[in-house]
């Protein structure tokens, strides 16, 4: 339902900047935006970096409604990629004809193409078919050429925020996250996972079920949302989507995990084989074991990444998200997947993980 709350139009005609940009928008389609009562606005629920708002008025020409999706960008989220390099990737993204294109930009956010396409939920991400539709998607979108240096950009982002993620939390919060432990692990992480040959590719590096729309008649689906796509091994891709499936955003606990739900072998055989079997050339059973396994070693790497980008965004971000829960939920993932995946014994007890209290790690 479209929202003309007072404050909400208020607050929009504030920013004359946006408001210029959206009726440059407007015009270029043949419409006017006379003022902000014109507008209807839609929050859209589930972003957790950025605030996303579908904006519609009245089309000249018809009368039927236009409709765009206005993005502002989250405060202090600069610490997790370059604005720059993201609308350029972007960009490539819609030359490539790879999801909506960029219509405007303001300096607190864009306007983008609104893709006329039912956003996934949850639930989609389990649906056979579906997943099937995610795998083939996502081999297309690793084999993507686009700008930047064909190799792993995941270390070295970990390691800044490893160091940003210190320089704002108190003694007792970087004690309780383990924060001075984490360099050792991600060294040892880089060291072990980049043994023997791993294929690079563009790596969306954010695919939980809210970045992926599909067109429910021509059964299409669309990545979106590429703050966080760089190179990098496409093992970590798969294990972020796979560690996606343990959440579901749009509960009254948006930030709760439920590894329960993380899936199962059989279930992930068939994802990796549907993906390295989408370009008409059938896998091994060797190849879809080999990256079955490096993807279930990445899941490592992915806890550290978002755990790390929770404790960062539980000091720079207003969104109503509970993100320093969210992150000792991640970190916890960690210390009890890394004895059994990587075969060497925990340095902390079980009662330390279950507590989410890391403080008397050794």
């Amino acid at each position: 339902m479209a929202i003309k709350s007072i404050e909400l139009l208020k607050w929009f005609a504030s920013n004359e900047e946006m408001m210029e940009v959206l009726a440059a928008v407007a015009a270029d389609l043949g419409d006017m935006i006379e003022d902000v009562n014109s507008i209807a606005v839609i929050p859209l629920k589930g972003a957790m970096t950025n605030e996303v708002f579908q904006i519609k008025w009245p089309a000249k020409s018809d009368g039927h409604l236009r409709t765009v999706l206005v993005r502002i960008y989250g405060e202090g989220v600069e610490v997790f990629f370059n604005r720059e390099v993201e609308i350029q990737t972007f960009e490539c993204m819609s030359k490539n004809g790879q999801g909506p294109r960029l219509l405007g930009r303001f300096t607190t956010g864009r306007v983008e193409e609104f893709i006329h396409a039912r956003t996934l939920s949850a639930a989609d991400l389990r649906d056979p078919e579906t997943s099937a539709l995610i795998a083939a998607k996502m081999r297309e979108f690793h084999n993507l050429h686009m700008p930047g240096a064909k190799k792993a950009q995941l270390w070295q982002r970990v390691r800044n925020w490893i160091i940003y993620a210190k320089s704002l939390c108190s003694p007792k919060d970087t004690m309780i996250f383990g924060l001075d432990k984490l360099d050792a692990e991600i060294n040892m992480l880089e060291t072990l996972l980049s043994e023997g040959y791993q294929e690079i590719g563009f790596c969306h590096n954010d695919l939980q079920y809210g970045n992926i729309m599909i067109d429910e008649e021509t059964r299409s689906i669309t990545l979106i949302d590429y703050e966080y796509a760089s190179y990098n091994p496409i093992a970590y891709d798969l294990a972020n989507h796979f560690c996606e499936m343990a959440a579901n955003y749009h509960t009254d606990n948006p930030h709760v995990l439920d590894y329960n739900k993380y899936p199962g072998l059989e279930e992930r055989q068939r994802f990796i084989h549907i993906y390295l079997s989408s370009e008409g050339k059938k896998p091994s059973n060797i190849e879809v074991e080999h990256l079955l396994n490096a993807a279930e070693k990445y899941t490592l790497a992915n806890h550290l990444f978002w755990g790390l980008w929770g404790v960062i965004s539980s000091h720079v971000n207003s969104i109503d998200f509970d993100y320093k829960e969210y992150a000792k939920q991640r970190f916890q993932q960690y210390w009890l997947k890394k004895p059994i995946l990587l075969d060497s014994p925990s340095i902390i007890s079980q009662s330390e993980i279950v507590n989410g209290s890391l403080a008397t790690l050794t």
